[in-house]
């Protein structure tokens, strides 16, 4: 990968300031994107984040995904600054470790959040993105899914659902916003971000060494998918990227 595969082009990233998300930033900006790191609370890494990153003419705005108001504010300011979107990576998303068999602490408030911002979410962004998206054709949507979607397992009931639901969705989107828009998923297994409370290195040492590679999946690993989807793979859509070091084996 170059630092000019991507000149001229406008890469939107929502949960961008941390993580999975500043990973791909990273990567795009590195590819010679233009570069916009949505956030929600995280606005001293977003800023650090757009300071470091190479190149010109990034940008760094708040959202919340879960208010559409919120988000019509985003796709207004995006269409002011750029007048297109040729890359839209969505890896904002929530979560809580809860216990599976724990249904008396995930009731249908949390459910329900859990489900908005991981399902409902990401829909909301490409909706309201869709004209800068075909402005901008030939397009990518790379919707940040979870093995969860595919064994049950993960945080919670909850967040595996809606990871599932995303998947779906992401299937639905993808047979009709052809040919102007391609919508791909990558599907991490544990990652070594901050993103799970109380998930530190050891445990993911752990859970690594029962895999076929035995290696910690890192922010940096999932980025990489994301550019194959963004870069190498024009033909595909609809489908799933699993980068989980051999877990779901």
């Amino acid at each position: 990968m170059s630092g000019t595969d991507l000149a001229g082009k406008v890469a939107v990233v929502t949960g961008g300031s941390a993580g999975i998300g500043a990973a791909s930033a990273r990567a795009l900006a590195e590819a010679g994107a233009r570069v916009v790191i949505l956030y929600r609370s995280g606005e001293s890494r977003a800023r650090a984040l757009l300071a470091a990153l190479p190149g010109t003419g990034h940008l760094a705005l708040a959202v919340d995904i879960t208010d559409p108001a919120s988000v019509r504010a985003m796709a207004d300011a995006v269409r002011d600054a750029y007048g297109r979107v040729d890359v839209l990576v969505n890896s904002a998303g929530v979560t809580r470790p809860i216990p599976h068999a724990d249904l008396a602490t995930l009731d249908e408030a949390l459910f329900d959040q859990i489900l908005i911002a991981n399902a409902r979410g990401p829909y909301s962004v490409i909706r309201a993105l869709l004209a800068l998206l075909r402005a901008g054709a030939p397009s990518v949507v790379v919707n940040i899914s979870s093995v969860a979607a595919l064994n049950g397992a993960g945080s919670n009931i909850a967040y595996g659902a809606a990871k599932a639901a995303l998947e779906t969705m992401s299937v639905s989107l993808a047979r009709v916003l052809g040919p102007e828009v391609r919508v791909m998923c990558v599907a991490p297994g544990p990652v070594a971000t901050d993103f799970v409370a109380g998930r530190g290195r050891d445990a993911l040492e752990k859970l690594a060494a029962t895999t076929p590679l035995k290696r910690v999946v890192e922010a940096e690993d999932v980025a990489r998918a994301v550019m194959a989807c963004v870069l190498h793979l024009p033909t595909s859509t609809g489908s799933r990227i699993i980068v989980d070091g051999g877990r779901m084996l």
